[in-house]
C-alpha cells in the first residue's frame, strides 16, 4: 500500500506536539529528514528525547518565519489547517498534510479505516481483536492508541492495520487510502471546528475519497447521511443495519448476528456471546462482523474475540455499586448523539452527568429520552446554563460546581435500583486535559463515596 515518497533532506514542519504530532516528528527524521516540531505549549515533557533524536523543537508559539521556511508541513489533529500562514504554504506549492496522511504513505499493509461520530474506538478495537483471533498479524491505532505514524517501522505487507480515523485526521487527506473503510453514523459533533453539519460530513466522506473498485466501504444502512454521502462511491459498497432491516447485508435476525442474501442468511455471531452494556453497543459489533466477514474473517475467530470483552475505559464502564446505585462512566460520550444513546441504553431511574465545554448540537434532542428514563440531572462545567435551558422543565436539573458535588448530588438524587451515568454530551476541556482524566475523576470521586457511605 506504501507509495513513492521521499523526505530525504527536506525541511519538514511538524505543527502541534500532541501524541501524534511527535510521532510524526519521529518518523519523518528517521526517514532523513531536518525536522522541526512547533508548539504553542512552553513546555514539553518530551523535550530533551525528542532534541537528542535530533528535532529541532520551536515551543511557545507557531512562527511565521519558521513554517515559511518548511518544504513539508505536517499538522497534528488539533490543530486548524484553514490559517493563512497555511494557506499562504500552499500558495508557495508546499505540501499540508495531516500526521495520518504522512503515515499512509509508508506503510506496506493494509489499511481497515473506522470513522463516524459515536463507536469509532469500540468498533476499532473489535476489529482488530477479531483480525487477530484469525491468526492474522494487526495494529490498532491512529485516533485511538497508537498514531500510525509510530506504526509504520513495524509495517509489513502481511500487516493489517486497523485505523480509527477523525474528521480532523480525514480533512488533510489528499492520497490516503484504506483497503476497507467503515464508516458508522453521522450527528451534531465538533461544530466548535466545522463550519456546519454538512463540512463535518464531507470530511467524514473522505475515507472513500482515493479507494478504487477493488476495496471495500462499509456503510450503516440506517444512517440517511452516510448512505447518501456513500452513492456512486468507486470501492465496492457493503451495508449493515443495526435495527436489522436489510435484505442484502449485516443483521441482528432472532439470536444471531447474520449476513442476509435475499431469503439465504449465514449465522456469524450468537448474540449471547455479546457482553457489552447498550443495544447501541450491539449494532457495533454487527459493523464489526460486516468488516471483518468481508476481510475474510471466520465466524469462529469474531466470537473469540468477543469473549470477555465488556468494552472500553470510559465507554459504557461501570464504575461500581453505592447502597444499591450503579455508577456508569462514558466519559467518551463528548457529543449529543451519544450522550443520547448511552442514556437510551437503560430502562429507568436514570441521574445524567451532562455538560463541559459545549461544542455544538442541540441538548434538547435529550429531552426524549430523559423524559422517558431520567430521575434528575447533574450540570457540570461550562455548559451548566445550557444543560438547564435545554432540559429544566423536562426534570430537575441540579448544578454541580466539581466532579465530586457531581457524583454527591448523583447519589442524592438516585432511586435505589437507579442509576448515575456520566454521559456529558460536552468536551472536558474546561476541567480537564480530556475525557479519559474527566472518566479517571469521576470513577475516583464513586470510590470516594463508596468509602463515605460503608
Amino acid at each position: 500500500m506504501a507509495i513513492d515518497f521521499s523526505v530525504d533532506g527536506r525541511r519538514a514542519v511538524v505543527v502541534g506536539a500532541a501524541r501524534s504530532g511527535i510521532a510524526a516528528a519521529e518518523l519523518l527524521v528517521r526517514r532523513g529528514a531536518r525536522v522541526v516540531l512547533t508548539e504553542t505549549r512552553p513546555t514539553l515533557a518530551d523535550a530533551d528525547r525528542l532534541r537528542a533524536a535530533g528535532i529541532d523543537l520551536e515551543l511557545g508559539g507557531h512562527t511565521a518565519k519558521t513554517v515559511d521556511s518548511a518544504d513539508l508541513i505536517v499538522t497534528s489533529p488539533g490543530v486548524v489547517t484553514n490559517q493563512p500562514l497555511f494557506a499562504a504554504a500552499r500558495a508557495r506549492g508546499v505540501d499540508v498534510i495531516g500526521e495520518l496522511e504522512l503515515a499512509s504513505r509508508w506503510v506496506r499493509g493494509p489499511i481497515i479505516a473506522i470513522t463516524g461520530t459515536k463507536g469509532k474506538s469500540t468498533t476499532t478495537t473489535l476489529i482488530g481483536r477479531m483480525v487477530q483471533a484469525d491468526g492474522r498479524p494487526v495494529l490498532v491505532g491512529g485516533n485511538i492508541g497508537v498514531p500510525l505514524s509510530a506504526q509504520v517501522d513495524a509495517s509489513t505487507e502481511d500487516t493489517v492495520h486497523v485505523v480509527e480515523v477523525s474528521s480532523f485526521q480525514l480533512e488533510s487527506t489528499t492520497t490516503f487510502r484504506p483497503w476497507m473503510s467503515l464508516w458508522l453514523n453521522v450527528a451534531d459533533d465538533h461544530l466548535d471546528r466545522h463550519a456546519s453539519v454538512d463540512e463535518y460530513a464531507s470530511a467524514k466522506a473522505r475515507i472513500f475519497a482515493n479507494q478504487r473498485p477493488e476495496d471495500w466501504a462499509v456503510v450503516n444502512a440506517d444512517d440517511p447521511v452516510v448512505m447518501a454521502r456513500s452513492e456512486g462511491i468507486a470501492p465496492t459498497r457493503v451495508l449493515f443495519s443495526p435495527s436489522g432491516r436489510l435484505d442484502e447485508g449485516f443483521v441482528v435476525d432472532g439470536e444471531w448476528i447474520v449476513r442476509t442474501s435475499g431469503s439465504r442468511s449465514t449465522a456469524l455471531i450468537p448474540v449471547s456471546a455479546v457482553e457489552l452494556t447498550g443495544a447501541h453497543m450491539l449494532g457495533n459489533v454487527v459493523a464489526a462482523a460486516a468488516v471483518a466477514d468481508t476481510a475474510g474473517v471466520t465466524p469462529r475467530a469474531m466470537t473469540q474475540a468477543l469473549a470477555g470483552f465488556r468494552g472500553l475505559e470510559h465507554v459504557m464502564e461501570p464504575a461500581g455499586i453505592v447502597r444499591g446505585i450503579r455508577f456508569v462512566n462514558d466519559s467518551k460520550a463528548t457529543n449529543v448523539e451519544a450522550a443520547r444513546r448511552s442514556i437510551e441504553s437503560f430502562d429507568a431511574g436514570v441521574v445524567a452527568l451532562i455538560g463541559g465545554r459545549f461544542k455544538g448540537g442541540n441538548l434538547r434532542e435529550l429531552r426524549d429520552a430523559l423524559a422517558a428514563r431520567g430521575r434528575a440531572v447533574i450540570a457540570i462545567g461550562e455548559a451548566a446554563p445550557l444543560v438547564h435551558e435545554a432540559l429544566h422543565d423536562v426534570l430537575p436539573v441540579i448544578a454541580a460546581s466539581s466532579m465530586r458535588e457531581a457524583v454527591t448530588r448523583g447519589f442524592e438524587a438516585a432511586d435505589a435500583g437507579g442509576v448515575v451515568l456520566l454521559a456529558p454530551a460536552c468536551a472536558s476541556f474546561d476541567w480537564f486535559s480530556d475525557y479519559a482524566e474527566r472518566g479517571r475523576a469521576f470513577k475516583e470521586e464513586v470510590e470516594a463515596l463508596r468509602k463515605r457511605e460503608r
